[in-house]
C-alpha cells in the first residue's frame, strides 16, 4: 500500500471536507452574551478545579488546538492573538485560516508570562506541560495572582497537580468545547459543534474493519529511542475508532518515550507518522526504512505509512478530520 500523505490531502479536505465542516462548526459566529451578563461569573472546571470566570475579551491561544477550539465556537472577536511554535504547520492550511488572519500572531516561541502580560490578555488557553509549565514560570496559579483567567485542555489534566481529571481523548475534546461554551456563554453553539463532531466520529467507527484490529505504531520522533503516543492523547482514539490498536495503548501517558525493542516485539502493521515543521515526515520514513531495528517490521516492508498532520494529532476539532482520513485508510488496508 502506498504512503498516505494527508498533509496534501488536508489542503483538498479543507475545500471539500474540513471547510464544509468548519462552516458548520463556526457558522456566522456565535452570539456571545452582551451587557451585564459579561461581567457575571460562571463556575466551570479547569481540570478538576472549579473556577469562576467572566466572559473573556482578550484571549490568547497557545498552538493550533487551542485556537481551533475557540474559532470553532465562533469566538474570533474574543481572541486577541495566538502563540504558534515552529513545529505547528502554517495557519494558512487551517480550516479556520480566515479567523487566524483576523487576530494577532504574538510569538513563534513557547508561551510565557511576560508575553501574556504584555498582550493585556484576560484569558489563556493551553495544556498542562504543553504551554503551562512550572519550569517556565507560567501556570494557572501564577496567572490567577495576576488576575488573568486560564483554561487547560482536559486531555492534559490526567496528572495535573492537585486537581487531576482523566477522560478519553475525544471526550476530553468535547468537554473542552462544552466548558468553553459555558465560559463564553455560547452553550447552544457548543452543543451544535459537539453534536456534529460526535456524529462524524460515530460514522467512522460504524465502518471500521471487523475482526482482529491491526497493530498500529505512532512515530513522533527519536532515533535512539522513539517518542510515541500513550492512551492519553488523541491518536489513541483515532487509531481505536478507525479499527486499529495502538501498540502502546496500555501506557497511561500522553506523549512518551519507549524503546525500539518494544516496537519490534509488537510488529506493527501500520505506522502513523506525526508530521510537523521541524521534523518532516519523509525523513522519519527514510530512517525507519534504513534502521536495522525497524526495516523488517511488517508496516515498513509493506510501505504502510500514514501521515497525520500535527494539528490532527493534538487536542482540537481537527482530531476528527484525522480520524476520517485514517478511517478511510484502514478500510482499504490489505492485511
Amino acid at each position: 500500500m502506498p504512503v498516505i500523505r494527508p498533509l496534501n490531502n488536508a489542503r483538498r479536505h479543507a475545500v471539500i471536507g474540513s471547510t464544509a465542516a468548519a462552516l458548520l462548526l463556526s457558522g456566522c459566529g456565535a452570539d456571545v452574551a452582551t451587557g451585564g451578563k459579561n461581567s457575571e461569573k460562571v463556575t466551570v472546571k479547569r481540570c478538576g478545579e472549579p473556577v469562576e470566570y467572566t466572559v473573556p475579551k482578550r484571549a490568547v491561544a497557545y498552538e493550533g488546538g487551542s485556537a481551533d477550539k475557540l474559532f470553532s465556537l465562533g469566538l474570533t472577536k474574543h481572541v486577541h492573538g495566538y502563540v504558534m511554535p515552529p513545529a505547528n504547520p502554517p495557519v494558512s492550511e487551517s480550516p479556520w485560516a480566515s479567523e487566524y488572519a483576523e487576530v494577532k500572531k504574538l510569538s513563534e516561541d513557547l508561551l510565557n508570562k511576560e508575553l501574556v502580560a504584555d498582550a493585556k490578555s484576560d484569558f489563556v488557553v493551553a495544556g498542562w506541560n504543553s504551554g503551562f509549565s512550572d519550569q517556565r514560570g507560567i501556570t494557572p496559579q501564577i496567572l490567577d495572582k495576576l488576575g488573568i483567567q486560564s483554561f487547560m485542555h482536559t486531555e492534559s489534566c490526567y496528572n495535573y497537580p492537585g486537581f487531576p481529571e482523566k477522560k478519553k481523548p475525544f471526550e476530553a475534546l468535547y468537554t473542552d468545547l462544552e466548558r468553553l461554551g459555558k465560559i463564553f456563554r455560547v452553550e447552544e453553539k457548543a452543543k451544535k459543534v459537539v453534536d456534529e463532531l460526535r456524529e462524524r466520529e460515530k460514522a467512522v467507527a460504524s465502518k471500521a474493519p471487523k475482526g482482529d484490529p491491526a497493530p498500529v505504531f505512532l512515530y513522533d520522533s527519536g532515533t535512539d529511542q522513539p517518542f510515541t503516543a500513550g492512551n492519553q492523547v488523541p491518536p489513541d482514539d483515532i487509531i481505536k475508532k478507525a479499527g486499529g490498536k495502538n501498540i502502546f495503548s496500555d501506557l497511561d501517558e500522553r506523549w512518551t518515550q519507549v524503546n525500539w525493542e518494544s516496537v519490534t516485539k509488537a510488529r506493527p502493521e501500520v505506522i502513523i507518522i506525526l508530521d510537523y515543521g521541524d521534523k518532516p515526515a519523509e525523513k522519519k520514513i527514510e530512517f525507519l526504512r534504513k534502521s536495522p531495528q525497524t526495516k523488517e517490521l511488517p508496516a515498513v516492508k509493506k510501505n504502510n505509512f500514514f501521515i497525520l498532520d500535527y494539528n490532527e494529532g493534538i487536542s482540537g476539532p481537527r482530531n476528527i478530520d484525522g480520524l476520517e482520513k485514517f478511517g478511510e485508510y484502514m478500510r482499504n488496508l490489505e492485511r
